[in-house]
């Protein structure tokens, strides 16, 4: 083995003069813990839980601390994030009796042991202490914890996003990406009569592309060893949703009724219900942008006796979301292989 600067130069990419990274070629890392300080310290700052619901009043304060390591690697352009880290948040609530009067002010803390980029499609485990465990103080921090978890994930989501696309180089990143490319000198234009019938077809077919541009459509076959109407019934009942994803869940059973999934990550409407045949519903993500609805179709067939084949069809479904996330469709359809169909398996033994 060569050593150190001794290696075959066919093989080494040397340093320009002018120190210039070109393409991204050369493999660059940017340590971005003290911008995630920054970034959870906006984020996570004055943030209102409660204000004045049940009599309660609660809000974060401030970010206590932030440690581990964090950051971004690029090499030719590919983005390859980093982290793992910890955090802790100040938080204060108080309680009121219907004048007003004050009953009780406490202070505590919410700790979140362990983010790291290996779990990124998963929530991490949130711990939350306060300094009165007596009964209205309990009752202010299971205020916190029910209220409070599903705002604080959802900014911690946007973090993990913001790092998947770059962090602090995304805009370094951007800039190369839409750096203006010399134009071609231009060349002799055609007779007319040969190109009229060319440029009807060519503004013609781009405008259909860009119809069907940036959504894809998602389809799974899975086999349970279960009845369909058992599994139907899993789907639509929420305390069971609850149950095999350790999440919390609103699901109303009614045509036109809507659901909430996943702490509220999930949002949509039910659009067609037949009992242990097909569950038809609009979904959204809160991360997609403001109106992007996808739909999800789950036909449920019978094969044999105890044999439920369910077929899923989930369309229009954006490639990208409001963050410049590039992964939603991988994401999506590994949620649901990983969070819902292998996790009713494993909670309803319903596995082949």
């Amino acid at each position: 083995m060569a050593r150190y600067g001794e290696g075959d130069k066919r093989w080494i990419v040397e340093d320009r003069p002018d120190g210039t990274n070109v393409h991204n070629w050369h493999w660059s890392e940017t340590n971005c813990l003290e911008w995630s300080r920054t970034f959870f310290s906006s984020l996570l700052s004055n943030l209102t839980i409660l204000d004045g619901e049940g009599n309660l009043f609660v809000k974060t304060t401030s970010l206590r601390s932030l440690d581990g390591e964090a950051y971004v690697n690029v090499r030719k352009g590919k983005i390859i994030p980093g982290y793992e880290i910890s955090l802790t948040l100040n938080w204060q609530g108080e309680a009121k009796d219907s004048n007003g009067a004050s009953l009780l002010q406490v202070d505590g803390t919410v700790e979140i042991p362990y983010i790291s980029d290996e779990n990124a499609d998963e929530d991490p485990e949130l711990k939350i202490t306060v300094n009165d465990e007596g009964p209205v103080g309990k009752r202010i921090k299971d205020a916190m914890f029910s209220k409070g978890k599903p705002l604080i994930l959802e900014k911690v989501r946007v973090w993990v996003q913001s790092m998947a696309n770059g962090g602090p180089v995304k805009d370094e990143l951007d800039n190369k990406k839409t750096a203006p490319v010399p134009s071609p000198s231009p060349s002799p234009s055609p007779s007319p009569t040969t190109v009229a019938g060319p440029k009807k077809e060519s503004s013609a077919g781009p405008k259909k592309k860009k119809e069907k541009k940036g959504v894809k459509s998602i389809s799974m076959t899975e086999r349970f060893n279960c009845r369909a109407k058992d599994l139907f019934e899993i789907l639509m009942d929420e305390n069971r949703w609850k149950g095999f994803t350790q999440s919390n869940a609103r699901i109303s059973k009614e045509v036109g009724g809507e659901f909430s999934i996943f702490d509220g990550s999930v949002c949509g409407t039910n659009l067609e219900l037949q009992e242990g045949k097909l569950i038809v519903q609009k979904w959204r993500f809160g991360s997609w942008n403001d109106g992007v609805q996808s739909t999800v179709r789950l036909v449920f067939e019978e094969p044999e006796a105890g044999v439920t084949v369910v077929k899923l069809t989930h369309t229009d479904v954006p490639e990208e979301d409001r963050y410049g996330n590039a992964t939603v469709v991988e994401n999506t359809e590994r949620g649901w292989r990983d969070l819902i169909f292998q996790r009713i398996r494993a909670v309803f033994g319903f596995g082949i």
